[in-house]
């Protein structure tokens, strides 16, 4: 990755590292927690604010935007997630997919800066448990 084009203040740099070190896409909240064991004074409205403005950089992304609560992904990269309905885990799909691109007609009159793509469906966990339960209900 290229140096940023802004300051990497200790608290930014220490959230941008703990977000590239994991792969669970996870929310400020989680974030947040991890971050307090290296930072302990560090405010959620601080790390929420982080984020907001790592994103806006490009240098991060959210996704889940179906979920209840936001996921940020360290990988800045454009590339498809997977969602499960139930847990809302989200998980990076490692095939790279091609993207159709909008022709004028197609995209109304929008100028397209990027596209967000997200499939849905239950974990293995979940669907485990959901076929645990539909066996439980039908004897």
């Amino acid at each position: 990755m290229n140096a940023p084009d802004f300051r990497l203040s200790k608290q930014r740099k220490v959230i941008l590292e703990k977000l590239q070190a994991t792969d669970s896409h996870p929310t400020a909240d989680e974030l947040y927690t991890v971050v307090r064991e290296i930072i302990p004074r560090i405010s959620l409205g601080t790390v929420y604010r982080n984020l907001e403005f790592l994103c806006s950089q490009g240098v991060i992304q959210k996704v889940g935007h179906g979920g209840p609560q936001m996921r940020f992904d360290g990988n800045p990269e454009p590339h498809a997630h997977i969602r499960c309905l139930s847990c809302n885990k989200v998980a990076d799909v490692k095939t790279p997919l091609a993207v159709p691109e909008l022709d004028e007609l197609q995209s109304m009159g929008y100028l397209v800066l990027g596209v967000n793509l997200e499939y849905v469906g239950l974990c293995p966990d979940c669907k485990k448990k959901s076929e645990a339960e539909t066996v439980v209900h039908t004897h």
